[in-house]
C-alpha cells in the first residue's frame, strides 16, 4: 500500500563552485541545533576532506540530516541534506546521488547568477523529474542585482528544457554566513524561511513500507571497526539490523548476504537503528563485498532497481611505477602491485573513473572527466605515501559507428574578463579552434564570453589564459559532447629547459642557465639526466648543466664574479606540472616532490629520436 512519509524530506544542494553552499549547510545545522551550545564545529563542517578544506570546493558528496518542527501540522520532519560537488568534473558523485533525494535547492550569487557548473548539475536534476528551490545568496554584496540573477534563473530553465511545473519555482533570498533568510530581499533574522519553503515544496516520499525490500546503493565507504560501508534509499519495504539479504549485481548475479549494522544520520553522526523504513537514506556496514549500483533486496523476492548510469570519461593518463634514477627515496609505496591495487581499488566508489592495464605490466591507464578529475586522484594518492609518475592527459578520440570518421569531445568555455584583455583571450580561443558561440557586456567593464572548442585545445590552457588576463580572468568549462576530429593542433610554443647531467643544482649553475628562461628548481635540489629544471624561452629543449660548480684556483680574475642573488624559482603547483607537460614528458610524484623529467632521459637518445621523427 502506497503512503506518504510526511516525516522526512529528501533534498539535494547544488552551486557553482564558491557560491555558498557548505556555508549555508552550516547555517541550517547550527538553526536546527544538531550542535550543542558549547560544541566546538569547524566552518564549512561538511568539508570533511583536507583536500576540500584547501582548495575550498566539494569534491566528494556527503549527507547529513536534521530535524525540524512542521508549523502547520506540530510534527518533527527529519531532514536528509544531500551536499554535491560544483565542479563538473566530479559530476559521477551527483549523477548517483540526486536518485535518493526528492527535490533540490539551486544556490546562485546574487552578483554572479548562474555558473556554468550550476547548469550542468542543474540539467541532471531536472531530466530525472525533481523540482527546484531557487535560493539567492550574498544578497548583501555591494554589486548584488537580483532581479537580473532571478531572470537569468529563469531564462536558464528554460533553455535546459524544464517543464511548466519545474519553471514555477519557489524563491528564497539568504545571506548563508550570518544565517539570515527570506521570501523577498528584506530579510528575518534565522533561516526560518527557508525551513518552512523546503516542508512546503519538497515532496515527501511516497513509497510501499510493507512491499518487498529496495535498497540503491549510491556511495560507499570504510569504518576502521565495521569494514565496508554503502549508503543509498530504501526505495521500499523495511531494512533491519542483522538480516539476510539478497544483492543483486550489475550484470543480475544475486548473492547473499547479510546486513550485520545499519546506521541512520543525526546530524554530522551516524546512529545505530534496528530497522530503517522506505523514504530514508541509511548506512548499511558488515557486508563481504559490495559496490556502487548494486541494488540491495528482499532475500526471498529479489528484484532489481535500475542501475546508475554516469557518463563516460573523456581524458586519460598513464599510471605508472617510477623509474627516475631517484625513485624509493621518498614513497611508502611504490610496486607495480601497490599501485594496481590502489587503482582498482578507487574504481569501486569513483564510480566515473576507468582503469585499464597496458602492454606494460607496470603501467596503467586511467581515464575521467577532466584533468582535475585525475589531478584530486594523484594529489589523494601522493598523501596516502604513493611514488609513481604520470604522463601528460590525453583526450579520448572515438569512432562513430555510422559514418566511421573520427569524433573528439568538446568543452562549453565561459569566460568572464576585462574589455581590455578580451581581445587576447578572443585570439587564444580562436587559434584553439574554438567557435564563439556568445559575447554580452555585463555593463561593469566586464565581458562574458561563450566558446565551444575541442577539449585538446584546452589542455594546458588555464596556465596562458591567466598570463593573457592578467591573473584576473575566470575561466569555466562543461563537457559538450563529441564533435568532429579538427586534426593536428599547435604544439606547445616554447620547449623546457632540461638537467644535462646530475648532481645537486647550485648557484653557479642556475645563474648559467637563468637567461634562457624560466627556472623551476632552486638551489641544493637533487637533479639527475634529462630531469627539467625550467621552461626554456623558445621553441625546443635546451640542455642545460644546472650542477656545474666554479673552478677554484689561485689564479685571480679579472672579468667581474657572478653575482650570487637569483631571481627566485616558479614553485609549480600538481595542476600547473600536469599542465605543463607536454607528450614526451613525464610527472614524477611522491609524497615530498613533484618532478618533470622527459620520458628519455639520455640527451643522445632523444636527439636520435627526434631526427627518426622528422624522416
Amino acid at each position: 500500500m502506497i503512503q506518504k512519509r510526511t516525516d522526512i524530506r529528501n533534498i539535494a544542494i547544488i552551486a557553482h563552485v564558491d557560491h555558498g553552499k557548505t556555508t549555508l549547510v552550516d547555517g541550517l545545522l547550527k538553526q536546527a541545533q544538531v550542535f550543542r551550545e558549547n560544541q566546538k564545529v569547524a566552518e564549512r563542517v561538511m568539508d570533511s576532506n583536507d583536500l576540500e578544506r584547501e582548495r575550498g570546493i566539494t569534491i566528494l558528496s556527503k549527507n547529513t540530516a536534521l530535524t525540524i518542527k512542521d508549523p502547520n501540522s506540530g510534527e518533527q520532519v527529519k531532514v536528509n541534506v544531500v551536499d554535491t560537488p560544483g565542479h563538473a568534473d566530479f559530476g559521477g558523485e551527483v549523477e548517483r546521488v540526486l536518485n535518493m533525494v526528492d527535490g533540490v535547492l539551486l544556490l546562485v550569487d546574487a552578483a554572479e547568477g548562474p555558473m556554468p557548473q550550476t547548469r550542468f548539475v542543474l540539467r541532471k536534476a531536472l531530466e530525472i523529474g525533481h523540482k527546484a528551490i531557487v535560493v539567492i545568496n550574498k544578497i548583501d554584496r555591494q554589486d548584488a542585482d537580483t532581479d537580473r540573477v532571478l531572470d537569468e534563473t529563469f531564462d536558464l530553465f528554460i533553455e535546459l528544457g524544464a517543464t511548466d511545473e519545474q519553471t514555477d519555482f519557489p524563491v528564497v533570498y539568504t545571506i548563508a554566513t550570518h544565517g539570515h533568510a527570506g521570501l523577498t530581499p528584506e530579510l528575518e533574522d534565522n533561516l526560518q524561511p527557508l525551513f518552512n519553503t523546503i516542508l512546503e515544496h519538497v515532496p515527501c516520499p511516497e513509497v510501499d513500507v510493507d512491499a518487498p525490500l529496495q535498497m540503491l546503493v549510491t556511495t560507499l565507504g570504510y569504518d576502521n571497526y565495521r569494514g565496508l560501508t554503502a549508503v543509498g534509499r530504501v526505495f521500499q519495504g523495511t531494512i533491519n539490523a542483522n538480516e539476510r539479504i539478497a544483492r543483486i549485481k550489475t550484470d543480475g548475479t544475486i548473492v547473499s548476504e547479510r546486513i550485520r549494522y545499519l546506521h541512520v544520520q543525526e546530524g554530522m553522526a551516524r546512529v545505530d537503528a534496528e530497522a530503517v523504513g522506505a523514504g530514508d537514506i541509511v548506512t548499511i556496514a558488515g557486508l563481504e563485498e559490495v559496490f556502487i549500483g548494486e541494488t540491495i533486496a528482499d532475500a526471498e523476492n529479489p528484484i532489481a532497481l535500475p542501475v546508475i548510469t554516469v557518463e563516460e570519461p573523456t581524458v586519460r593518463m598513464t599510471f605508472g611505477v617510477n623509474t627516475s634514477p631517484l625513485s624509493g627515496r621518498e614513497g611508502k609505496w611504490g610496486s607495480s602491485r601497490k599501485l594496481r591495487e590502489r587503482l582498482f581499488a578507487e574504481v569501486k566508489h569513483n564510480v566515473s573513473l576507468r582503469v585499464e592495464e597496458t602492454e606494460s605490466a607496470d603501467t596503467f591507464l586511467v581515464s575521467g572527466r577532466g584533468e582535475l578529475h585525475l589531478a584530486i586522484l594523484i594529489e589523494t594518492m601522493r598523501r596516502e605515501g604513493f611514488e609513481f609518475q604520470v604522463s601528460s592527459p590525453e583526450v579520448i578520440i572515438k569512432t562513430d559507428p555510422e559514418t566511421g570518421k573520427r569524433t573528439e569531445p568538446y568543452e562549453q568555455v565561459f569566460v568572464e574578463t576585462s574589455s581590455e584583455t578580451v581581445g587576447s583571450v578572443v585570439e587564444l580561443l580562436g587559434n584553439r579552434k574554438g567557435e564563439m558561440q556568445n559575447m554580452e557586456d555585463m555593463g561593469n567593464g566586464t565581458i562574458r564570453v561563450e566558446y565551444i572548442v575541442p577539449t585538446r585545445s584546452l589542455l594546458g590552457f588555464r596556465h596562458h589564459f591567466l598570463t593573457a588576463t592578467r591573473g584576473m580572468g575566470i575561466l569555466n568549462t562543461l563537457f559538450h559532447g563529441y564533435g568532429d576530429y579538427q586534426g593536428v593542433l599547435k604544439s606547445k610554443p616554447k620547449g623546457s629547459l632540461v638537467a644535462f647531467e646530475g648532481g645537486v643544482t647550485n648557484t653557479y649553475g642556475l645563474k648559467n642557465a637563468e637567461p634562457r628562461g624560466i627556472l623551476f628548481v632552486g638551489v641544493g635540489v637533487d637533479a639527475y639526466q634529462g630531469m627539467i629544471v625550467g621552461e626554456h624561452q623558445r621553441p625546443g629543449d635546451l640542455d642545460v648543466n644546472v650542477c656545474k660548480k666554479k673552478k677554484l684556483d689561485n689564479m685571480r680574475t679579472s672579468f667581474k664574479e657572478i653575482d650570487n642573488d637569483l631571481t627566485p624559482h616558479l614553485n609549480m603547483s600538481l595542476d600547473e606540472c600536469i599542465e605543463y607537460l607536454s607528450g614526451d614528458e613525464l610527472l614524477e610524484v611522491t609524497p615530498e616532490n613533484l618532478r618533470l623529467r622527459k620520458r628519455v632521459l639520455n640527451g643522445n637518445e632523444r636527439a636520435k629520436i627526434l631526427k627518426q621523427s622528422k624522416i
